[in-house]
C-alpha cells in the first residue's frame, strides 16, 4: 500500500515510539521461548519437521524475533535425511523438504532457483521476492537478487523457511518469504571433519570443516571443492567455497561476530532447448558442432562479424557458453546487552557479485558491490502487565551496478562481439521496522509489526545498434523513487499442548531493480523505466497438531492479493528476460507438513504445497510488423507456477543392537505441470522422481577419530526424463493476419528448457576427529 510522505512520517514516528524499549519489571524475566508459537511444531532430534527450529543458534546470530518468530509460518529443516546422511549436491534437494517450496535447475553448476509459494517460479537465474540470510547477515543484495552458487549444504546445521509476505520483518523484496541459513557452530563441530563424495557424470566433492571454542573465541570454518562433467553436453563445472563464522565474547554483555564467504564458479552452460527439441534430445547430446549436430540440438544465431548482418548457427560447445563468477561477503556484528532485558545489535556487511557470463547470443560482464547496515534493539519485559518482546530496527543498504552487454562472436571460444549495452546504476534502500509480540494470556499471543522504507534508483543505459551505415546510440535514464509501508498482524491460540491455531495478515513489497528498468519487451537493452512496485496482501490461517512427540502435523491455507505483480518472460532464444507489471492477480493455496515416527526406527515425512495463481486484471499488447493486438488475460493461470509440489519420504534406522547406525529411506519428489505463456497455450509437463538412500554411521572409540559415516544414493531410480527448468515464453501474433500464434510456435521457441538429471549414483564418507 502507498501513503503520502507526511502521513508516513507521522505514523512511523508513532510506531517507533510505541515499539521502543518496553519498561521491564525486575521480578519478571520473560524469555522469548515462553512467548514463541511458530507456524509449525518443533522438530525432534534435529530431524526435519513441518517447521520451527532445531539447535540453538550461536550467540548474536539474529534478533530473537527472527530466531523464534511468533505467528509466522516457518519450516525448520535439520540435517537428518537432508544433509548429514546423504550427498547433498545442491541446496535444492534440501529445501524441497519445506511445504510451499519449488526448485528449478539454474544456470550451470549447483545453481538452483528457489521459489516460495510460487513467487519466484518465473525466474531461471537469480532468486527474487525472497530475502536470504546467513547467521543473521543479509545475503540478498539491495537490488533484490540472491544466488545459491555460493551455498554448499554441508556447511549448515539448520535452514528456516519463512512463508508468506515478510516485508514487515525483512523489508524490500520479501513478498514471497525469507530463507535463513545457520552454519554449524564451533561448539557443534568440536574438532574437524573431512568428507569426500563421488558419483555419476564425473561428480567429485571434497570438504573440510573445523570448529571449536577456546575461552571467549568460537570459530567454525568450512571449505569445499566441487567439480563434475555434467549430464548434458557442455555442462562441466568447478566451484570452490570458503565459509567462516567466528565470534568473540570479551565480556558477558558484549559479543562480536565475523562472517566471511567466498565462492568462485567456473562452469560451462548447456543450451536451453525448446519444448519440441527437449522431446527429441532432452540432454542435448551429440551437439558439439552445428554442422553435424544430432536431431533436436539447440543452436543460436550469432552475427558472423559480431555486430550485424549475416548470422551463423553455433552450439553451446562452439559458442563457449559459460559463467565465470565470484561472490565475496565480509560482514561483522557487535551485540551489546544494555541491561538484563535489552540487547542492541549493529552489523555492517560488504557483498560483491562479480560476473563474466558469455552465453547464448549475449555476454554480460559486470561487478555489483554493495553495503548493508542494520542497527536494531530488542527489549523483553512487560507491557500493560503482559509479557512482551519489542523490536525496532533501522536499515540502510546500497548497491552500485555496472554491466556491459556484448553481442557474441562465433567460434574460437567465448569471444565477444560488439558492445550493445552499457548500464550503470545506484540503488539505495533506507527504512525502519518495528514489531511487538505480546502474550495476551497463557493461551493467546498477538503480534503487531510495521516497516516503512524508501528506495531510490538512479542510472542510465546506453544501447548501441550497428549496421552497414554506422553505429547508433540510444540513452535511457532512470531517476525513480519509491515509498512503501508494510503492516502485519498475527494471533496464535494454543488451547492445550497438542494444538495451536494461528491467523496472520501481512503485506509485502518489491520495487523493480535497476536491471529490470533497462530491458525492453524485445529482450534488448533499452527503456523499461515505467515499472511500478509490486505489492501483496496475504491472509494465512493454519493449525498445528502434535499429540505426542512422535507425530507432528501442520496445515496452512493462504490467500494473497497482488497489485502490479512483476512478471518476467523470455522474448526469444538467447535474449534478455523482460519484466512487466500485471495490474492485479491472486495467489491461493494449501500447505501441509507432517513428520511421524510411527514405529521404532521408522519415520515418514511429508511436505506438500498446492498453489493456484491467476491474473485478475491484465491486458497484454502484442505487436508484429505494423499490426498491434490486445488480449485480455484475466482468469488465466500465471505461467511458470506448478499447481502442486510434493515430497514424501519413508525411512528406517536401526535403533539398537549390532546394526545400530544403519539406515535407509526412499523418497519421491513430485511436481505438477505448468503453463509457459500468458495465453495458457503451452504447458511444461510435470514429473515424479524416486530416490533411494542407504547410510551408516558409527561412533569410534579407542582411536583418534570420533565418528565415521558412509552413504550411498541412487537418484531418479526409474530414470525418468523430466523438465527440471523451463523459462516462460512470450506469446506472439502473425505479422500478416494479427492472429495470435498457436502452441506449436511456442513449442519450437528455443532458450527455455533444461532436462533434469537421468539416473545417477552418488556415494561418500565423512570422518570426524
Amino acid at each position: 500500500m502507498s501513503l503520502n510522505p507526511a502521513a508516513l512520517r507521522r505514523g512511523t514516528l508513532a510506531l517507533l515510539l510505541a515499539g521502543s524499549p518496553i519498561p521491564a519489571i525486575a521480578e519478571t524475566s520473560v524469555t522469548l521461548e515462553e512467548l514463541s508459537v511458530e507456524g509449525e511444531a518443533q522438530p525432534a532430534n534435529g530431524r526435519v519437521s513441518p517447521g520451527a527450529f532445531g539447535v540453538a543458534a550461536p550467540p548474536g546470530s539474529a534478533p530473537v524475533v527472527i530466531e523464534h518468530p511468533v505467528g509466522e509460518v516457518v519450516t525448520g529443516i535439520g540435517r537428518a535425511n537432508t544433509i548429514a546422511d546423504r550427498p547433498a549436491t545442491s541446496i535444492g534437494s534440501v529445501l524441497v523438504n519445506s511445504p510451499g517450496v519449488t526448485v528449478r535447475q539454474g544456470n550451470g553448476g549447483r545453481d538452483v532457483v528457489i521459489s516460495i509459494r510460487g513467487n519466484n517460479a518465473r525466474s531461471t537465474g537469480v532468486i527474487k521476492n525472497t530475502i536470504v540470510l546467513e547467521d543473521g547477515f543479509v545475503l540478498t543484495q539491495p537490488d533484490g537478487a540472491s544466488r545459491f552458487d555460493l551455498t554448499d549444504p554441508r556447511a549448515y546445521s539448520r535452514i528456516d523457511v519463512f512463508r508468506g509476505p515478510q516485508s514487515p520483518l525483512f523489508g524490500n523484496y520479501a513478498t514471497g518469504g525469507a530463507i535463513a541459513f545457520r552454519t554449524r557452530t564451533g561448539r557443534e563441530i568440536d574438532g574437524y571433519e573431512i568428507g569426500t563424495d563421488a558419483g555419476s557424470f564425473g561428480y567429485l566433492s571434497h570438504s573440510f570443516t573445523v570448529g571449536g571454542v577456546s575461552g571467549p573465541v568460537e570459530i567454525s570454518l568450512f571449505a569445499s571443492d566441487v567439480r563434475a562433467n555434467g549430464y548434458q553436453d557442455h555442462s562441466a563445472y568447478d566451484t570452490q567455497t570458503i565459509n567462516l563464522l567466528a565470534s568473540y565474547t570479551p565480556t558477558p554483555d558484549n559479543r562480536f561476530t565475523l562472517k566471511v564467504i567466498n565462492n568462485t564458479l567456473d562452469t560451462n552452460l548447456a543450451a536451453r532447448s525448446s519444448l519440441a527439441q527437449y522431446r527429441i534430445n532432452p540432454y542435448q547430446r551429440g551437439c558439439a558442432a552445428a554442422a553435424r549436430a544430432a536431431p533436436g540440438c539447440t543452436t543460436f544465431a550469432l552475427f558472423r562479424n559480431g555486430a550485424f548482418g549475416a548470422t551463423v548457427p553455433v552450439t553451446a560447445d562452439e559458442g563457449g557458453f559459460g559463467r565465470n563468477d565470484r561472490r565475496t561477503v565480509v560482514a561483522a556484528r557487535w551485540e551489546h546487552d544494555l541491561d538484563a532485558f535489552t540487547t542492541w545489535r549493529t552489523q555492517v556487511g560488504f557483498d560483491e557479485r562479480n560476473f563474466n557470463q558469455p552465453f547464448y547470443v549475449n555476454a554480460f560482464l559486470g561487478s555489483f558491490p554493495s553495503w548493508n547496515v542494520i542497527s536494531d534493539l530488542t527489549r523483553r519485559g512487560d507491557l500493560f502487565g503482559l509479557p512482551a518482546v519489542g523490536y525496532v530496527a533501522l536499515a540502510y543498504n546500497t548497491i552500485d551496478n555496472h554491466t556491459a552487454t556484448y553481442n557474441r562472436a562465433p567460434y574460437g571460444g567465448p569471444r565477444l562481439g560488439a558492445l550493445i549495452g552499457d548500464q550503470a546504476a545506484v540503488q539505495s534502500n533506507f527504512g525502519g521496522r518495528a514489531r511487538l509480540q505480546l502474550a495476551l494470556s497463557d493461551r493467546w499471543t498477538g503480534v503487531l509489526g510495521l516497516s516503512a522504507e524508501s528506495t531510490a534508483i538512479t542510472g542510465r543505459n546506453l544501447a548501441f545498434g550497428y549496421s552497414a551505415s554506422g553505429t547508433t546510440r540510444t540513452i535511457a535514464a532512470a531517476d525513480r523513487s519509491f515509498l512503501n509501508v508494510a503492516p502485519e498482524l498475527a494471533v496464535v491460540y494454543r488451547p492445550d499442548e497438542a494444538w495451536a491455531f494461528r491467523g496472520r495478515v501481512a503485506t509485502g513489497y518489491a520495487t523493480p531493480a535497476a536491471s529490470n528498468l533497462f530491458v525492453t519487451a524485445a529482450g534488448l537493452p533499452g527503456n523499461n523505466t515505467q515499472l511500478q512496485t509490486q505489492e501483496n496482501l496475504g491472509f494465512d490461517l493454519g493449525a498445528d497438531w502434535s499429540p505426542v512427540e512422535a507425530l507432528r502435523l501442520s496445515v496452512t491455507g493462504f490467500y494473497e492479493f497482488f497489485r502490479n505483480e512483476l512478471v518476467s518472460q523470455s522474448p526469444g532464444a538467447g535474449l534478455q528476460t523482460y519484466t512487466f507489471n500485471a495490474p492485479a492477480s491472486e495467489h491461493r493455496g494449501i500447505e501441509v507438513g507432517a513428520d511421524w515416527a510411527f514405529a521404532p526406527g521408522w519415520r515418514g515425512t511429508l511436505a506438500y504445497g498446492f498453489d493456484d495463481q491467476i491474473y485478475t486484471r491484465y491486458t497484454e499488447q502484442l505487436s508484429a510488423g505494423s499490426l498491434t493486438r490486445r488480449f485480455d488475460r484475466a482468469g488465466n493461470q500465471i505461467p511458470g507456477v506448478p499447481a502442486y509440489q510434493l515430497l514424501a519420504r519413508i525411512g528406517y534406522d536401526v535403533p539398537a543392537g549390532p546394526f545400530a547406525g544403519l539406515g535407509a529411506f526412499v523418497e519421491t519428489v513430485v511436481q505438477g505441470d505448468f503453463y509457459l505463456d500468458n495465453a495458457n497455450l503451452l504447458k511444461a509437463p510435470g514429473y515424479a522422481v524416486v530416490n533411494a538412500n542407504l547410510h551408516y554411521a558409527t561412533e569410534l572409540s579407542g582411536v583418534y577419530a570420533k565418528r565415521l559415516s558412509f552413504y550411498f544414493e541412487v537418484r531418479n531410480l526409474f530414470d525418468t526424463i523430466y523438465v527440471a527448468s523451463a523459462q516462460n515464453l512470450s506469446n506472439s501474433i502473425s505479422g500478416t493476419t494479427g492472429i495470435q500464434n498457436n502452441a506449436a510456435v511456442l513449442a519450437s521457441t528455443t532458450g527455455s528448457v533444461f532436462a533434469g538429471a537421468p539416473r545417477n549414483i552418488v556415494g561418500g564418507m565423512r570422518l570426524s576427529f
